[in-house]
């Protein structure tokens, strides 16, 4: 099996095709990229930038480049000796558009005599035996229905029509109310879907329909595309994507092991703190938002909690956040709101003679998924997680006790036999409900630093202190040292530069308190938790166009669903919030006060980030870059972060620092650019540098300002590349500096970064750190 050293996170697209992704291939190989990693590529919904919503798995997207556009992609990684990972979606297919794809028209066609009708998770029982699509305005809206072309049209919507339910040729004669009414399917108003809905989705997303790759047939079809990149040699490894949605996801794992004869495989799967995957997982590790938690909670300052607990208190109102209670609740909104319709089906599965009523038995089941401290209890490894969530369950609501005791060993057999489909479908929801009610919610309204509501974060854990980083890291390379590691991803909430500025909020807290008291006395919002969010957003990211603040404020609002939401948006709060932005921009106190927070923020979170890119990039585990960010980003949550970049300007920073240039000041984009390239050419060109991990000890008045590690092998002395960051750098000012702090160095090294020499004995740490809070130490022997 062929394994990445590092890869890069491309975005395929139409405006940046497979044959782009060729072209800069040079590019990324210079940067010291080892395998290219490629966003989903099977055709998908026209004019889809992100690709989850694959129509047909048959074939890779013309509007990506097509399987022209892969073989000149792949040809041009293998010229340059890199390697090739691409990123599936087996959980669903999309469905916004039915004559798009071929399954679910036929679907919709034919119905349950559909050779496709197995493959996507219909209760065809409920709903009369049709599929209901929640399309119209209303339901009164089928009078608008119109029969054109042998479809069934709603306005720009197009629905096949079953063999024999309407007149041929001769449509005239037709009543559009009574055709619809004989088809496989039921148009509905849209706001039935959070109730009535009879097919299983990806999350809430009503246009992205679940598919059963758990049966052969549709594993085959579905992944007849992705094998054959496995046969001619196209790709090496893949990202999969949702396993949690998969009714069997150690069993699909397992077939898709064989089926491309052991490749590397990655699964996209949050990890809560203490959680582990399941032993029986074929996959060599995740996608790395367990990494990413790590290395942010290590830059952010344990001593600035209380202050921040202080002011999110006052925030609200005097009542302190309950994080775990808030959790609750949150989850609660999503088992009765946007994901009853799935509740609801798995309180249909409840045997008759259990004796529970359907309502009675979804508030139970509600209640038990609500207690859950992880995405999904995967049996049998985590029985002991469903029997404790259940008794959490039965703690908080006591009238409920008798039905989770009667649900639980229903709930405990999840395998794929007809009898153990209550089972097997809630392991398949539940995931859907953590990630809505908290990352999607919670994350949105939990607001006392940015940071930690990171997607894969325990918002809980404030920080960690450079012991606890080590053991962690320690255990990393040991037990999953080929999982994959990053801190800006396609999904995250914000990039990682925004989340090292938004950081230093912690060293800065009495500060922080300060300016926010002023920001709201100068544009009040009435919602003092949002307000928190808001404005630590702003700084992260300032400057930036009044149009992307302005989006993303909206949707932080509507996703905390406290003052406003996506069904019943309140105008009049979202005027006061799009008012509060304005004000950044066009009052000048507001602009005077958030600037001035910046520009006090912006040395050390530069210094943060550097850090941060230079553990992430040596700590044990496959380093991923997020497009684009071998430069400064700042970036709040999709789209924002999929914005386009200038690989140009890459291009040409590269070959200047290759010429001899260095950056003057550490805030420059090319010194990011310096460390992400020097330190994945190292890790590339020489592997025997990072074969293990052990902490590095500085001694002296700033010894806590420095996280530092050795990759090399402490077992057999061989020396390995040393990591030094600058931790906590508004404190260490305080301080004075490095003063009299030192490392010992076992033998001669030379910094990547900037070539000096150093060693061996003790070493003055303001002499490695001169030019930048970060150094890579390679050995000279």
């Amino acid at each position: 099996m062929r394994t990445p050293v590092s890869t890069y996170r491309l975005q395929i697209r139409s405006g940046f095709t497979l044959q782009d992704a060729a072209e800069i291939v040079p590019y990324l190989k210079s940067l010291g990229v080892d395998w290219i990693y490629l966003s989903p590529i099977l055709t998908a919904e026209r004019g889809s930038d992100h690709g989850y919503d694959v129509t047909d798995p048959s074939a890779v997207d013309p509007e990506r480049g097509g399987a022209e556009g892969l073989l000149a992609a792949s040809q041009a990684a293998r010229a340059a000796g890199m390697g090739v990972l691409i990123d599936i979606v087996p959980n669903h297919v999309g469905v916004a558009t039915p004559a798009q794809n071929p399954w679910w028209w036929s679907l919709l066609k034919e119905g349950r005599q559909s050779r496709y009708a197995q493959a996507f998770d219909v209760d065809w029982d409920f709903g009369g035996g049709r599929v209901r699509i929640p399309v119209l305005g209303d339901d009164s809206d089928v009078d608008s229905l119109e029969i054109r072309d042998g479809e069934l049209r709603y306005y720009d919507h197009r629905f096949p029509l079953a063999e024999g339910t309407y007149t041929v040729g001769d449509s005239t004669g037709d009543d559009p109310r009574e055709v619809h009414d004989r088809q496989h399917y039921e148009l509905v108003g849209w706001r039935r879907a959070d109730n009535e809905l009879n097919y299983r989705r990806f999350f809430a997303v009503n246009s992205l329909a679940g598919i059963r790759v758990e049966l052969p047939e549709v594993f085959d079809e579905a992944h007849a595309e992705v094998l054959r990149w496995f046969r001619e040699g196209l790709a090496d490894g893949l990202r999969i994507d949702h396993p949690d949605g998969l009714a069997d996801p150690a069993g699909y794992l397992r077939r898709l092991l064989e089926a491309t004869g052991g490749s590397y495989v990655l699964i996209e799967k949050i990890l809560e703190p203490g959680e582990q995957l399941p032993s029986g997982f074929d996959c060599d590790g995740t996608t790395g938002y367990d990494a990413l938690a790590d290395v942010d909670r290590v830059f952010v300052d344990a001593g600035g909690q209380a202050v921040l607990d202080a002011l999110d208190t006052e925030l609200r109102d005097g009542q302190a956040a309950d994080y775990e209670e808030m959790i609750r609740g949150t989850k609660r909104r999503i088992t009765d709101g946007i994901l009853h319709s799935e509740v609801l089906r798995l309180a249909r599965l409840v045997p008759a003679d259990a004796g529970l009523a359907q309502d009675e038995a979804a508030d139970a089941l509600s209640e038990i998924i609500a207690a859950f401290p992880v995405y999904r209890s995967y049996l049998p490894d985590g029985a002991d997680v469903l029997k404790e969530a259940c008794e959490l369950a039965a703690g908080r609501r006591p009238e409920l006790d008798r039905a989770i005791r009667l649900l639980l060993p229903l709930l405990l057999d999840a395998g794929l036999e007809p009898e153990a489909e209550l089972g097997r479908r809630f392991q398949q929801t539940s995931g859907m409900v953590m990630a809505k009610g908290v990352e999607d919610t919670a994350f949105f309204r939990y607001t006392r630093l940015g940071t930690l509501t990171e997607v894969g974060a325990e918002p809980t854990e404030f920080a960690i202190a450079p012991e606890e980083f080590h053991a962690r890291m320690a255990r990393r390379q040991a037990e999953i040292p080929l999982s994959m590691t990053t801190l800006s991803t396609h999904d995250t909430k914000r990039s990682e530069d925004t989340r090292a500025r938004i950081s230093v909020l912690a060293e800065l807290a009495p500060e922080w308190q300060a300016s926010l008291r002023r920001l709201q006395k100068l544009a009040p919002l009435p919602d003092g938790p949002l307000a928190n969010l808001l404005w630590q957003a702003l700084a992260g990211v300032w400057p930036a166009d009044r149009d992307r603040l302005q989006s993303y404020a909206q949707k932080a609002a509507r996703e905390a669903g406290n003052s406003t939401n996506w069904i019943d948006p309140d105008r009049d709060f979202e005027q006061k919030l799009a008012a509060a932005v304005d004000a950044a921009f066009d009052d000048p106190a507001v602009r005077a006060e958030l600037e001035d927070l910046v520009s006090l923020l912006e040395p050390y979170g530069a210094s943060n980030a550097l850090s941060a890119k230079l553990v992430q990039l040596t700590m044990p585990g496959v380093p991923d870059v997020y497009q684009g960010t071998e430069f400064w980003d700042r970036s709040l949550t999709d789209p924002d972060n999929r914005r386009p970049f200038d690989f140009g300007a890459r291009q040409r920073a590269l070959a200047a620092l290759d010429a001899g240039e260095r950056p003057a000041l550490f805030l420059d984009d090319s010194a990011k650019l310096l460390v992400t390239s020097r330190a994945l050419r190292l890790r590339r060109d020489r592997p025997e540098l990072f074969t293990g991990y052990a902490p590095v000890v500085a001694t002296g008045p700033a010894a806590a300002h420095l996280l530092a590690f050795d990759r090399g092998a402490p077992d057999s002395g061989a020396p390995g590349a040393l990591t030094l960051a600058t931790r906590l750098p508004r404190g260490l000012e305080q301080r004075g500096g490095w003063q009299d702090t030192v490392v010992r160095l076992g033998g001669a090294v030379v910094d990547e970064l900037t070539g000096n020499a150093f060693g061996p004995g003790t070493v003055k740490v303001a002499d490695i750190l001169a030019a930048y809070p970060v150094a890579l130490l390679v050995p000279t022997a």
